[in-house]
């Protein structure tokens, strides 16, 4: 349902919140994959466009899972996150997916406060099927022995130590 156009200015904005701080922690030239690019993949269009090689996958939209068979020095997955039925098999196949010393970023709107779930916009959209806190994002961290990178309160980097 989103309007995601790769030449859309406003777009490119908003995807320059989990862009900028990951492309200034890669090394110039390393491969990685947008994971859940969407029916208008731009993140990926974004890495290029700064010399990193790029995949994409999408379940829907590019369902190519030939991409999935070898690993990347980064793994985005934008407004992603909060549609994975399963959660635990999906970070697992993308922690799987990362070389050591690789970094994961994750863009996804997180609860601040638990008391206001009934009334928080983001549960409203019916794709939306699984929610995260800080605290998830520690216990991820503490489970692949991760050193997290909280940016802000909508993106989080996982720097894959071994």
């Amino acid at each position: 349902m989103h309007e995601n156009d790769p030449s859309d200015p406003r777009y490119r904005d908003f995807l320059k919140q989990i862009f900028l701080p990951m492309a200034d922690r890669l090394p110039p030239g390393v491969s990685g994959l947008d994971y859940g690019c969407g029916p208008g993949p731009t993140l990926h269009l974004m890495f290029e466009e700064a010399g990193f090689n790029m995949n994409i996958f999408d379940p829907f939209y590019h369902p190519d899972t030939s991409v999935l068979i070898h690993p990347y020095d980064f793994i985005v997955t934008t407004e992603t996150a909060e549609h994975f039925y399963h959660p635990a098999d999906e970070f697992d196949r993308l922690w799987k997916l990362l070389n050591p010393g690789g970094i994961l970023g994750i863009m996804t709107k997180q609860l601040r406060d638990p008391s206001t779930f009934e009334s928080w916009h983001y549960r409203n959209d019916d794709t939306h099927v699984a929610f995260y806190q800080i605290k998830t994002f520690e216990w991820l961290s503490n489970k692949y022995g991760a050193i997290l990178d909280i940016i802000s309160d909508r993106v989080i980097l996982m720097h894959k130590t071994k």
